[in-house]
């Protein structure tokens, strides 16, 4: 079998010899973009790109015209093509505009619209340009830059036709913008459900306004890590960063709705007036404990979702964030929409659609009310190799979408996408759902208080903002805990002495911990282990304690000598925990404080760790720990450096392992550093298969389904060892390309849910022969180049005329970049790049257990507590 060293020299020769060649000059064609049955897909333009460059935002206007944007470049509006017919060219018109131009004196010299291959006369006038976020509301052209070296800035501009003549002529600064440069800046704007706001969205390289008029969310933020954090990306920037906004047509407010965003694009509201966004991961740290997908999140006011710099980022179970609605997995969001208006099927009129533009797939994300938010899954709705999506929208005028590629100045174009099928396309009636609306209202009711000018609670609204924090609903439950958090501390801080109730409790302590940690942490630290940890059945109780330990530790310091030797005692008989949540919290806790058994109980959970992530979370928080070693201790964990040199991960997995072993090799003190060890410290790991546990595996057999097909019925009821069963899927590989439970990679699906999409059967079978049945999701393509040879990998980055793709979805780093110029052809592979044999090192009831733990109803972590 080739190896992608073998290929990576191929393509350096090819590189060294090719000769002068033409750069691909049209999008990918329709017939090479894979849609659901009954869809039809038409390319109504490849863009000229040194003409028009690459657009990657796009909007309406009240002509039935659309607008779009060249991403390094300027503005164009051209009419909806009529049905069956390509954009003509020619209707294309770059857009300018003369600064306050009277009427009167205006002439061609001066047009805002000017026709096609017309340079503008007046170039002195700084132009509009380098958007990512377009919106035609309020009978003008709103347009967000994001670029450091446009005539403007970064910032929120209105374009005006101050005259009716259908040409803009006035633009006014809503806001300038701190963006520091590249494309995590400002992105989308839209209208607002009330029809009297805008949203503007805007990337973790977007500086709050110094002058903003109002958060949501309460003005708490803080980095909240015990330990130092990892960092290779955007060092040294803290929060808040990422997020959206809500302004008045005129940009005089700019109130803030939600934080904590890494890089979303856009953003989009359903029936219910809700608002949703697509968040970016950070492909750089695949395989980390800190890593998260791109996800679809659900964006309540109020909230903090989380994002921190490097290894910072709040785990998704902590209560002082808020977790996504659905993973989706790696890749690069850009463009949202709901489906409303298109004359689709029912259940596609109310999926939400969602742009991928590395990976170049569209998904549908079918939400689901749950409770006072929501629960979606999502369907790969188009996809090709390349297809970099950006920019999408429904047109209710004809009930077709329409999306553009591009971005980075890759060949860009737009796409209209029809229903030809037999189903109904009767719209779907315009009426809120029905379904958690008493829990939405009553979580918009809590959320009242975080408002501009909201009225201080007291009486009967503060005991119903405290009452709700027992709430079952996650939705409530936060929206509880940040309106008590607006509220003077002096008001409610008394109530925490009296009250039982774990789960108001831990809100509770949350709250105080953040709001007052300096001051109230000593009182913090005394109600939570006032709680007997080991009878808290539910695991969420017992991680909003650890929490609110973390937050009282991080905002209050290390406590004094007594209070911290009582809270090492009350930590030391409950660690280790049952799940790994929890030990991950309590490792962290306890090294922090320098906890005396610290040591040798993490270095207990390192060596039964199987998957990496744990691995790393354990190994991450013992690197400053001077004492509690033994020299047996310190050269296991010196030797788990070695063995994890093999694993894989994203592009900064080796910098992020360097980092650990650099803290700690440092920490050892003169007197301990002896020969021995520093020979162990100096190993350099051997490129070997990644080995996941303490001691090596041996091979059992290669299992086919007629030896274990006969043992899915009695084999799986009841007395399964759901530990064994994660052990196994640790042993098995599975955690290097899967996503199970907020942990592992996330190259291959998650399997999260795969209880309810999977019988038994089919789920083995898809592990024992992978190739039997390829999603397209997760498909391979064939790359066959010029010179006869090929590559086999998915496109995850591109970059002008470079396609950069990954060969093996065991190590994600591994990306071979090639020139357009000397592709002939990209053909879906029918072999899948999930490798065989996975089970070889596992017996009968190995797999087994495997199976029933990924199987098991409910979250598996409470699984593991039961058994």
């Amino acid at each position: 079998m080739d190896t992608p060293m073998h290929y990576l020299r191929i393509l350096a020769a090819l590189f060294a010899v090719a000769t002068p060649a033409f750069a691909q000059r049209n999008a990918t064609a329709p017939d090479k973009i894979r849609l659901p049955d009954g869809f039809k897909i038409e390319l109504l333009y490849s863009v000229p790109r040194d003409e028009q460059g690459s657009w990657v935002a796009m909007c309406r206007d009240d002509k039935n015209r659309f607008i779009v944007s060249d991403q390094y470049g300027g503005l164009y509006r051209f009419p909806v093509p009529g049905p069956g017919k390509p954009l003509n060219p020619e209707t294309i018109e770059p857009i300018t505009y003369a600064a306050d131009a009277p009427a009167k004196k205006r002439g061609k010299k001066q047009a805002a619209v000017i026709p096609k291959k017309t340079k503008p006369i007046n170039s002195t006038l700084p132009q509009i340009g380098h958007a990512q976020g377009l919106c035609y509301a309020f009978g003008s052209l709103y347009v967000v830059v994001n670029s450091r070296s446009s005539a403007t800035g970064s910032g929120v501009f209105r374009l005006l036709d101050t005259n009716g003549d259908d040409h803009f002529d006035k633009v006014v600064t809503i806001k300038k913008l701190e963006a520091t440069g590249g494309e995590h800046g400002p992105h989308a704007i839209l209208p607002s459900p009330d029809g009297k706001h805008l949203y503007v969205v805007m990337g973790n390289q977007t500086q709050l306004p110094a002058d903003y008029s109002h958060s949501r969310p309460p003005e708490l933020w803080a980095e909240d890590q015990l330990l130092p954090s990892l960092q290779h990306f955007m060092k040294g920037v803290v929060a808040p960063r990422g997020h959206i906004a809500q302004i008045d047509p005129e940009g005089k407010t700019w109130e803030i709705i939600a934080t904590g965003f890494r890089n979303q694009y856009d953003a989009a509201c359903n029936r219910e007036g809700e608002l949703f966004t697509y968040d970016a991961d950070m492909e750089w740290d695949l395989n980390t404990p800190w890593y998260r997908p791109t996800r679809v999140n659900h964006v309540i006011a109020g909230a903090d979702y989380g994002w921190r710099t490097g290894s910072g980022k709040f785990p998704a179970h902590c209560s002082d964030t808020f977790g996504a609605v659905v993973d989706i997995g790696p890749g690069s969001p850009t463009g949202v929409s709901f489906g409303y208006g298109a004359k689709f099927p029912a259940n596609y009129q109310n999926a939400l659609f969602a742009c991928d533009w590395s990976y170049g797939k569209l998904y549908a994300v079918h939400l689901k009310a749950k409770g006072s938010t929501y629960s979606g899954r999502f369907e790969e709705f188009a996809s090709a190799q390349p297809l970099p999506l950006t920019d999408i929208l429904i047109n209710p005028e004809d009930g077709a979408m329409y999306f553009t590629v591009g971005g980075r100045r890759v060949q860009s174009g737009l796409y209209r996408v029809t229903y030809t099928g037999k189903e109904s396309t009767a719209p779907v009636p315009a009426q809120r759902a029905v379904e958690g609306k008493e829990l939405r209202l009553r979580r918009h009711a809590l959320e009242s208080h975080l408002q501009k000018d909201a009225a201080r609670a007291a009486g009967k609204e503060l005991d119903h903002i405290w009452r709700s924090l027992g709430s079952p609903d996650r939705g409530i439950r936060h929206a509880a805990r940040a309106a008590l958090e607006k509220q003077p501390v002096e008001n409610w801080k008394e109530r925490l002495k009296p009250e039982k109730n774990p789960v108001i409790a831990g809100a509770a302590l949350i709250a105080l911990a953040r709001a007052d940690g300096e001051k109230s942490s000593s009182s913090v630290i005394d109600k939570a282990i006032g709680f007997d940890y080991g009878n808290l059945k539910d695991r969420q109780q017992r991680l909003d304690l650890l929490r609110a330990l973390t937050l009282a530790l991080t905002r209050g310091g290390m406590p004094a000598q007594q209070p911290r030797t009582r809270l090492i005692t009350w930590l030391d008989a409950i660690y280790p925990a049952q799940t790994p949540e929890e030990n991950r919290d309590l490792s962290s806790i306890t090294a922090f404080l320098e906890a005396p058994s610290t040591v040798r109980k993490t270095m207990a959970l390192l060596r039964n760790a199987t998957g990496q992530e744990e691995q790393i979370a354990y190994a991450i928080n013992l690197r400053f720990l001077k004492d509690g070693w033994t020299p047996a201790l310190r050269k296991q964990y010196f030797q788990w450096f070695i063995r994890a040199g093999s694993y894989q991960g994203g592009a900064r997995f080796r910098n992020y392992l360097d980092d650990i072993k650099k803290d700690a090799a440092a920490s050892i003190p003169e007197t301990q550093k002896t020969p021995a060890l520093t020979r162990i410290i100096n190993t350099v790991p051997k490129d070997n298969a990644p080995q996941f546990t303490g001691k090596p595996r041996g091979f059992v057999k290669m299992w086919t389904m007629t030896d274990l097909a006969g043992l899915l019925g009695a084999g799986l009821e009841g007395g399964r060892d759901y530990k064994n069963g994660r052990k196994m899927f640790g042993a098995g590989a599975c955690f290097v390309c899967h996503r199970f439970n907020n942990e592992g990679g996330a190259v291959g699906p998650d399997l999260t849910s795969v209880a309810g999409r999977f019988t038994p059967h089919d789920l083995l079978e898809s592990i024992v022969d992978p190739g039997r049945e390829i999603s397209d999701q997760y498909g391979a393509s064939i790359f066959k180049l010029k010179d006869g040879s090929s590559l086999v990998g998915r496109i995850m980055n591109l970059k002008e005329n470079s396609y950069w793709i990954n060969t093996d979805m065991m190590t994600p780093s591994t990306i071979s970049k090639v020139d357009v110029k000397l592709i002939e052809s990209i053909e879906p592979s029918p072999v899948s790049m999930m490798p065989p044999g996975l089970l070889a090192t596992m017996k009968q009831d190995d797999i087994l257990d495997l199976l029933a733990y990924l199987l098991a109803s409910g979250n598996p972590e409470d699984a593991l507590f039961s058994n």
